[in-house]
C-alpha cells in the first residue's frame, strides 16, 4: 500500500463502493434493516479494513448505472463485470468470480443448441447494459436483442412478447425455468461473466493495489469461503 494508492482509493476519507443491486447472487438487501449483505458487501468491508477505513456502499439498480458512476466520480471502487466497453472508463482487476451465462427457450421451441440461437428472426430478451447484453451485442450477427431495464423485466418481456429466447445468468435461469412449464435451459454457456473490481481509469496507483488485493483474496481462499458462507450456487472462483 502506497500513500498515493490510499489517497486515490479514499479521497473522501471513506471507501465509496459502487454496488450493482441487480446482481442478486452477490448482494441482497435485508428486508428488515435495509442492510446490504452478500459476497460483494463482505469483500468491500475487507478492502476497507485493509485501508484502515470504512466502506460506504452506494447502490445502483444495474451494472450499467454502476459503470456510469465512473464518469461522474460517484464511487472509488465498483464491483461489476469486466467488459471491454466499460474498460474505456474503468481500470479493472482480473476477475475474482465467474458466473456462466446461457439461454432459456420456451416449451415447444425448435432451438436445441447455443449455436442455433444466432439466426435471423430469433428474438432474444436481455437485461439492458448487463455484462451479457454487452457480450451479445458484440458477438451476435443475426438474432435480434430485445432489451428491458433489469433482469426481472427481461423475464417479463420474454413472457409478454412471447420471445424466442431469454438470455441470463445460469443461476437465475434455473429459477425461471421452474416458472414456465416445458421451458428448457440450453446446455453449455455462451460466456462467463467476469466479476471484477474497478476504479476510475485515471487512478493508476489505486488500480495496482486492487489487482494485488484480488490476487490475494483468491489465493487465500477468501472468495471461496464467502461463496460457501452465503450459499451462492452456480458460480466459481475465477482462475
Amino acid at each position: 500500500m502506497t500513500a498515493n494508492a490510499k489517497k486515490q482509493l479514499t479521497p473522501t476519507g471513506k471507501l465509496r463502493v459502487g454496488v450493482n443491486l441487480g446482481n442478486f447472487l452477490l448482494v441482497n438487501k435485508d428486508a428488515a434493516t435495509g442492510e446490504l449483505r452478500g459476497v460483494v458487501p463482505d469483500l468491500a468491508a475487507e478492502l476497507a479494513r485493509r485501508l484502515g477505513t470504512t466502506a460506504e456502499l452506494i447502490g445502483f439498480p444495474g451494472a450499467g448505472q454502476v459503470a456510469d458512476g465512473a464518469k461522474t466520480g460517484a464511487w472509488d471502487v465498483g464491483f461489476i463485470g469486466a467488459e471491454p466497453q466499460r474498460a474505456e472508463e474503468i481500470a479493472f482487476t482480473l476477475a475474482y468470480l465467474e458466473i456462466p451465462a446461457t439461454y432459456l427457450v420456451p416449451a415447444g421451441s425448435p432451438i436445441q443448441t447455443l449455436a442455433e440461437v444466432d439466426r435471423a428472426g430469433v428474438r432474444i430478451a436481455t437485461a439492458a447494459r448487463s455484462a451479457y447484453d454487452l457480450y451479445l451485442s458484440r458477438n451476435l450477427k443475426n438474432a435480434q436483442l430485445m432489451r428491458a431495464e433489469g433482469i426481472p423485466a427481461s423475464y417479463d418481456l420474454f413472457v409478454k412478447e412471447k420471445l424466442d429466447v431469454l438470455s441470463g445468468l445460469l443461476p437465475r435461469l434455473v429459477s425461471e425455468v421452474a416458472r414456465l412449464p416445458g421451458a428448457r435451459i440450453l446446455d453449455g454457456k455462451f460466456t462467463a461473466i467476469q466479476q471484477a473490481i474497478g476504479t476510475p481509469k485515471d487512478r493508476a496507483a489505486a488500480a495496482e493495489y486492487l489487482r494485488e488485493f484480488v490476487a490475494d483474496i483468491k489465493a487465500s481462499g477468501l472468495v471461496a469461503r464467502l461463496i460457501e458462507t452465503h450459499g451462492v450456487k452456480g458460480v466459481n472462483v475465477a482462475p
